[in-house]
């Protein structure tokens, strides 16, 4: 009987990371799989993602609605309470041998609450790493705690996991699964994304995404602006700039990002999500990734594409020195983004070594996934 094996998927970005995991999961005589769809996913402001799960093949086996339109965080907290309660009747109906999730997001956590409670294991996928500017971190640490089988995208990461009190042999160091694209997944040419996006990409563009920092003292809407401001001053550049995600203070972006891109329509394109496919297109021919999305650190270096992280949100997040980081201010952006931009750093981008590995994790995920035992009590190991 095939181990029955359910992935969940609350957002467009992690679900481009979830792709390859699921395709071999489905592929495999040995597991079944299940698909939870959540979160923005199933937002029409968001753009209705959870479509394309389905184009690209996959079965959802269960829809669960949870976000209201209200990204406030007394907003937030209610969606994850809804999302306990869809979650609950998901897994009862499903009832999943393991459960995959990945990352940091509050929908993450309330389906781990349902699954812990309900005894179902739960495999963790990026667990380890640090945030400090995002609420995001304290919320992987306590999904570690609640998960039976731990996948990480590094060394370092995978000791701040058995420094958690997590057993050292249900640790596993993959690499980080978003690289798998890099050695499986076709990419457009310059002209098949232009056509793709309608807009013309004949000149060097830049791709930003910047999402709402949730944890340190950085105000969105003022970051954001200063990020618009630096941007006008490379007006040799196009500009691709994708919505931000639904944490707190996302939507209030939402509206100056539109106003942007209809203010010169002809430079900026303003879109709720590129899909993966094209976002990682867009990313091997940008000139550079702009914002603080953790993709800019963790996938875009190994494109040999220079980052610019902004502001707090990823701090503490082992990089490639093809990443520069800069406060969010205007003139350190500039500044910043025209160093990117040099001759110089371009040698620095191609010679830069990844440390989130090499493009592997999914089939290495899927052996562990097959053969390991899930009926083993989970006790705390103490180190020393």
């Amino acid at each position: 009987m095939r181990r029955k094996v359910a992935v969940f998927t609350g957002t467009r970005a992690e679900y481009g990371l979830l792709y390859w995991l699921m395709k071999d999961i489905q592929a495999s005589t040995a597991l079944e799989l299940q698909v939870i769809v959540s979160g923005m996913h199933l937002s029409p402001e968001f753009g209705e993602t959870w479509k394309v799960v389905e184009s690209d093949g996959f079965i959802i086996d269960a829809k669960v609605e949870m976000l209201l339109s209200s990204d406030s965080d007394v907003g937030v907290v209610k969606s994850m309470g809804l999302g306990i309660l869809g979650f609950a009747d998901a897994l009862d109906r499903l009832r999943p041998d393991v459960l995959v999730v990945l990352g940091d997001r509050f929908e993450a956590l309330a389906v781990v609450q349902a699954a812990l409670v309900m005894k179902i294991p739960v495999a963790h996928l990026h667990g380890g790493e640090i945030t400090e500017g995002a609420y995001d971190d304290a919320i992987r640490h306590a999904i570690t705690k609640m998960s039976y089988l731990h996948f990480v995208a590094a060394q370092a990461y995978r000791q701040r996991v058995i420094q958690l009190g997590e057993a050292p042999q249900r640790v596993f160091n993959v690499g980080a699964v978003g690289l798998d694209h890099l050695l499986r997944s076709e990419r457009m040419t310059r002209a098949e994304l232009s056509q793709s996006l309608a807009f013309d990409l004949s000149s060097p563009f830049l791709l930003v995404t910047y999402h709402p920092v949730t944890l340190a003292e950085e105000d969105p809407l003022r970051s954001f602006e200063a990020l618009l401001s630096a941007l006008d001053r490379f007006p040799e550049h196009k500009v691709i700039i994708t919505y931000p995600n639904a944490d707190n203070g996302g939507r209030a972006i939402i509206p100056l990002l539109e106003a942007y891109a209809q203010k010169s329509p002809e430079r900026i394109k303003a879109i709720p999500s590129l899909g993966f496919k094209r976002y990682l297109s867009a990313v091997a021919l940008a000139d550079a990734v702009i914002g603080n999305s953790s993709s800019g650190i963790i996938e875009v270096p190994a494109f040999a594409v220079p980052t610019v992280n902004i502001g707090a949100r990823q701090d503490g997040r082992l990089a490639a020195e093809s990443v520069l980081h800069c406060a969010a201010r205007a003139e350190d952006i500039e500044q910043t983004l025209r160093t990117a931009l040099s001759s110089e750093f371009a040698e620095v981008c191609r010679s830069a070594v990844n440390p989130y590995g090499a493009g592997n994790a999914s089939q290495s995920i899927v052996a562990v996934l097959e053969g390991c035992d899930l009926n083993h009590h989970k006790s705390f190991h103490d180190i020393g």
